[in-house]
């Protein structure tokens, strides 16, 4: 069956919307679908800043979410979950209890504090703009949303991190549709999968090469400024999965990040994955899983070539090149 590129928002009823504050360099990222879909969520990072996750647990009522968050601000940017609910809550979209609407939003964040001031957040009057900002066609990938404060490469200290951002990539088999949002924010360096090179992360002393990361981690005694970071991803799909199939996609999802980030799923990382499943096209979820594990590599390595911003270079001051 042949592959194409297509967009995130090609899937029917997907919309997204980003909000930052660029002076403090932090900011979010809300990925809608009005009619619900089956959610899915799978967490392997040590230490993971979320919200409603148990609306994933098997037994759980819930059948479908609307909206997934994903921002900066480590546990206080989980607040922008509340503004994507009141904006779905004012458009009566949500489920409905007598007079009242309660839509369901699931939410992570990144730990971005020390890119920028450390002291603004995401909160729910970003929240709410970035549900208001929500669109389909194209959406901006890079220094923006909940990826405008993201950096990796932090096992030496921040002074040898690079920054990195949002990268999103997604594909067709036939009617069936995979796409992958991906915030990179790792404590490791982002490996090109086809080649073994580097991509991001910790920058060798004179700033024109990559240290492996994983070196680092088992050599040094003392590992330097690395405390709480993370990978989030949303997979969208226009797949038929139960909320149990879905969960089986965001766990098999996470070999993407096996296969992109060295080292992965550290105790200094809170990596999650998100599955919002629309319920058009009857498959498996293992087709779903293998299809998005590769969006999510090719979304990872996107996030992680960016220009450089907040004093931190980026991909391209060390490799050269044009986006």
């Amino acid at each position: 069956m042949e592959k194409k590129l297509i967009k995130i928002t090609d899937i029917e009823g997907i919309k997204i919307g980003h909000a930052q504050d660029e002076k403090n360099a932090t900011g979010c990222t809300v990925i809608i679908c009005e009619k619900g879909a089956s959610g899915g969520c799978d967490i392997r990072g040590g230490g993971p800043a979320s919200r409603e996750s148990g609306l994933f647990l098997p037994g759980t009522a819930p059948r479908k979410i609307h909206a997934v968050m994903l921002s900066g601000g480590s546990a206080f940017g989980l607040d922008a979950c509340g503004g994507a609910m009141a904006y779905l809550a004012e458009r009566g979209i949500g489920y409905q209890v007598g007079p009242f609407y309660v839509p369901l939003v699931a939410g992570a964040s990144v730990f971005d504090l020390p890119v920028g001031s450390g002291y603004v957040y995401p909160d729910k009057a970003m929240g709410y703009e970035a549900a208001k900002n929500a669109h389909t066609g194209d959406i901006a990938e890079g220094n923006v949303g909940a990826g405008i404060g993201c950096i990796v490469g932090k096992f030496a200290g921040k002074d040898y991190a690079m920054k990195t951002g949002i990268g999103i990539y997604g594909v067709s088999y036939g009617r069936l549709k995979v796409a992958a949002l991906a915030v990179v924010n790792a404590v490791g360096n982002v490996v090109d999968p086809e080649t073994g090179e580097f991509v991001a992360g910790i920058l060798s002393e004179d700033g024109r090469s990559i240290r492996s990361a994983k070196d680092y981690l088992i050599n040094a005694a003392l590992p330097g400024d690395s405390i709480e970071n993370t990978t989030l991803c949303c997979i969208v799909t226009n797949a038929e999965l139960t909320k149990g199939e879905a969960n089986r996609a965001a766990v098999i999802t996470h070999n993407g990040y096996a296969r992109t980030i060295s080292p992965v799923h550290t105790s200094k990382d809170g990596d999650t994955v998100f599955v919002m499943a629309t319920g058009e096209i009857k498959t498996t979820p293992d087709v779903v899983g293998t299809i998005a594990a590769d969006c999510a590599a090719e979304a990872i390595i996107r996030a992680a070539k960016v220009r450089g911003a907040y004093g931190f270079k980026g991909y391209y001051d060390v490799f050269g090149g044009a986006e």
